[in-house]
């Protein structure tokens, strides 16, 4: 009779990632929760020290992610899902561009999603089983303004799923790619615009299980948001440019 199944978070210290690890746990997963700071993984250890288990780690060390999979898997099994969570965004200014930053930004939100999966995928091709997620985000749908490396490291990371999907379904490997609008989190609390729909981390949490047990290959919420952005991406430029413009007040 097999374990329990075992779930890798990436992005776990906080947000939407510690909320989806006491989600999975409370739905009985082995969680394998990673992040970089290891006291806010302790702590969320401690909401659940039999099912959540800390395994402090840089997604944008290559290696790093390699040596956490192999720790994973000899002391929770073969890992059955992932959920590449980790991700960095603030407003950006293009009066004050820093190149280091945004590089900084695609190297954490996409490079830190490649390199987990390069760690994990081997095992599951190998088996012909298992699950990969990738957070998105609705941002990534068009590029806005105050946005545009948030955003591009977002497109690229659901373009990066839909190909995965194209490619893994024949290996028994499903793709899920999550597109959520505003949650509240600590990255949102730093934003100083109108968020529309704004929804907590435990409903998102929620709303991301569900969508990752019925193998929904796109996550998105609130809907309400998700479509008028859908909208948006469907339209021209000689008229999304004007749209936008006009609601952020640019």
């Amino acid at each position: 009779m097999s374990g329990p199944r075992v779930v890798w978070i990436t992005g776990a210290s906080s947000g939407i990632g510690a909320a989806l690890a006491r989600e999975m746990a409370a739905n009985g997963w082995q969680v394998a929760a990673s992040g970089r700071n290891r006291e806010r993984l302790d702590a969320l250890c401690a909401d659940a020290p039999d099912a959540i288990h800390a395994f402090v780690l840089d997604v944008t060390d290559g290696a790093a992610n390699n040596e956490t999979v192999a720790a994973i898997e000899q002391q929770l099994g073969p890992i059955d899902l992932a959920v590449f969570n980790a991700g960095i965004g603030s407003q950006f200014s293009v009066t004050r561009f820093d190149a280091a930053d945004v590089q900084d930004r695609m190297a954490v939100n996409y490079g830190g999603a490649v390199n987990g999966i390069g760690a994990v995928l081997p095992g599951m091709l190998e088996r012909g089983a298992g699950q990969i997620a990738l957070t998105a985000s609705v941002a990534g749908f068009r590029g806005l303004p105050g946005g545009a490396p948030y955003s591009a490291s977002k497109a690229a990371m659901i373009a990066l799923a839909e190909g995965l999907k194209l490619d893994l379904d024949r290996h028994g490997i499903a793709v899920s790619v999550i597109t959520p609008g505003f949650v509240r989190t600590p990255m949102t609390e730093k934003n100083r615009f109108p968020m529309p729909f704004m929804v907590d981390a435990d409903d998102a949490a929620r709303r991301i299980r569900r969508g990752l047990a019925a193998k929904r290959f796109e996550i998105t919420f609130p809907r309400r948001l998700s479509y008028i952005l859908k909208l948006l991406q469907r339209l021209p430029y000689a008229l999304y440019f004007p749209i936008i413009r006009r609601v952020a007040r640019l």
